[in-house]
């Protein structure tokens, strides 16, 4: 189970005695995001100072976690109010599956917002140049927590490795941290699921000495989905979106959705989301990523799990087909 951040417990004391996030005196809102190194984190804060800003007399946070199964873990314990989260790790949690299992989470769909991407990062000296190259590599699968965990585990199956026993160190560090052992020499790859570009791969390109490599494992996709369910999709990640990457990256993604509890007053879902589109281009200058959210992205197919019913109601009065 992903840790719970002390921070994000003390911030949303009024949040546990309502999952909604309300308290007598002052309307308080805990927004999960992900980890520093990532997309979630910029944008929930961006998020944050809209809400703070322009909904009267509430005050939005954010907290730092480990990712989406995190996310999903504290708003089943009602201990905040708004997630992003990635659509696999959003449906295994509505229906108790993997990391959830015996403890489903009532969670509701109120925005796909963009694209997560798999990235599987190494160097040129490390000799890995593709997904079973990493057989005896030091290598992380992501922050304990994340959905990057998730992703990664079934991205290192499909390829035939066992992580148990196939490398000669699991590690299961955040991307800033995966990104200093590699330039320190204490790791040989890591995976990271997220926006482009994130900061901590573009630290690693740009930093002296190093010749960034991303790995193309898209021909997994589908087995993957054969298990899994249709969730994920291929993309590709265009060469010099990173310092120092020649080539396209051929990829595996998943869709991101904004999400809240089943139980959520139908009037505040609709203030967060009309504020969460209105506002895109105020978001869109804190990472270019919010410019991927769309009309058209809003998609039942895509979102994966049910819509918030005022959601869904917002999304039509705007002319979304949701179809």
């Amino acid at each position: 189970m992903g840790n719970i951040p002390r921070r994000g417990i003390l911030a949303t004391a009024a949040v546990l005695a309502a999952p909604r996030l309300v308290s007598a005196q002052a309307q308080q809102l805990a927004i999960a995001t992900g980890t520093t190194g990532g997309v979630y984190y910029p944008l929930g804060g961006a998020l944050a100072n809209l809400i703070s800003r322009q909904i009267p007399g509430m005050s939005a946070t954010v907290e730092v976690t480990g990712g989406s199964v995190g996310n999903l873990q504290l708003l089943g314990a009602g201990r905040v109010g708004l997630i992003f989260t990635q659509v696999d790790a959003a449906v295994d949690a509505i229906r108790g599956n993997d990391r959830f299992r015996g403890r489903p989470v009532p969670a509701r769909a109120i925005a796909v917002i963009y694209t997560n991407r798999m990235q599987a990062v190494t160097v040129a000296s490390t000799g890995i140049k593709s997904i079973p190259d990493m057989k005896g590599k030091r290598v992380s699968t992501g922050a304990p927590g994340s959905a990057t965990e998730v992703m990664a585990l079934r991205l290192i199956e499909a390829a035939g490795l066992d992580p148990a026993k196939d490398f000669r160190a699991r590690e299961r560090l955040s991307p800033a941290e995966s990104t200093n052992a590699v330039k320190d020499g204490k790791l040989d790859a890591y995976f990271f699921v997220s926006g482009i570009p994130t900061s901590a791969i573009t630290d690693l390109g740009a930093s002296p000495g190093v010749q960034i490599q991303m790995i193309d494992h898209d021909q997994y996709t589908a087995k993957i989905v054969e298990k899994h369910g249709p969730v994920y999709f291929n993309e590709v990640i265009p060469a010099g979106t990173y310092p120092g990457q020649a080539t396209d990256n051929k990829q595996m993604s998943v869709a991101n959705v904004l999400a809240v509890r089943e139980d959520m007053p139908p009037e505040m879902v609709t203030s967060l989301i009309k504020l969460t589109w209105e506002g895109r281009e105020d978001l869109a200058r804190t990472h270019a990523e919010a410019r991927n959210f769309k009309l058209e992205g809003q998609k039942t197919a895509a979102a994966g799990i049910p819509w918030h019913p005022a959601a869904e109601a917002y999304w039509r009065s705007v002319g979304a087909s949701l179809a």
